[in-house]
């Protein structure tokens, strides 16, 4: 196996320094291939459990009809469980690892239904500290099923965040986005931080220069997060439809890259 991982990370460091010039040269720091069977690996994924936030309707589980890895990739699944009761998966790598710059590329098939919220986002690690959104937020990609060809990308911190009206964010159309594996990336850096569906940049959030951490909390480490909600503040907008649960979220693998220096 570690022959393999180091085999991976050669070749992927090589396939990146090849190509255009005017092209980004990163090496790979760290990959979630999720090349077994069973759960998430727990030396680097926890879960959120219960009911968490946004007023979703989903129990956040760590059971296996919920979050398994199998095929080469994770699963999260949302399901009804009767009486209007969902359950589903959030992952994150809260205490086990934490990323500071750098792109963190996500290859995932989002699910899509009347509902469905997924999303691949962090969090700043000092949050139990200074609380959110001071902590900072970096949503790497949110779709939500009643708006469902659009990809979102967004940042929330003290001065611009969605509960005062003040967030920072855009979106992209992509033609029927959940029938197959796409790219969602960040390439972040100290002064900015850009978004990519595939190989498109459609969002980019400078830092002011001011250092001040209500407008650029992000220099500061922060922690991965891989969910499926349904319903709630923004995925139930237009109501939900749990007759079309089960619905899954696949989650190909995770990569983070540093710049080659």
């Amino acid at each position: 196996m570690n022959h393999l991982r180091s085999t991976l990370f050669l070749l992927l460091t090589i396939g990146l320094l090849q190509g255009c010039t005017d092209k980004k040269s990163w090496t790979l720091n760290w990959s979630e291939e999720f090349d077994y069977t069973g759960p998430p690996n727990a030396e680097f994924w926890d879960y959120e459990l219960g009911h968490i936030r946004n007023n979703e309707m989903q129990y956040y589980t760590d059971l296996p009809q919920n979050v398994r890895v199998e095929d080469g990739v994770c699963v999260i699944t949302a399901r009804s469980e009767g009486m209007d009761s969902v359950t589903s998966a959030s992952i994150n790598t809260f205490g086990r690892l934490d990323f500071l710059y750098g792109r963190i590329e996500v290859r995932a098939k989002i699910p899509s239904a009347l509902g469905t919220w997924p999303a691949i986002w962090t969090l700043g690690t000092n949050m139990g500290e200074v609380g959110w959104p001071a902590c900072g937020e970096i949503d790497i990609m949110e779709n939500v099923g009643f708006d469902p060809e659009l990809i979102h990308a967004n940042v929330h911190m003290q001065a611009y965040n969605h509960s005062i009206g003040t967030g920072k964010g855009d979106r992209i159309e992509a033609d029927d986005p959940w029938s197959d594996f796409h790219i969602y990336a960040l390439e972040w850096f100290e002064d900015h931080m850009d978004f990519f569906f595939d190989d498109t940049l459609y969002f980019t959030f400078n830092n002011d220069g001011k250092g001040d951490s209500g407008t650029w909390p992000f220099n500061k480490p922060q922690y991965l997060l891989l969910n499926l909600a349904y319903g709630g503040s923004w995925g139930g907008q237009e109501g939900v439809d749990t007759s079309l649960l089960p619905v899954r979220y696949k989650i190909d693998y995770v990569r983070y890259y540093k710049p080659v220096q």
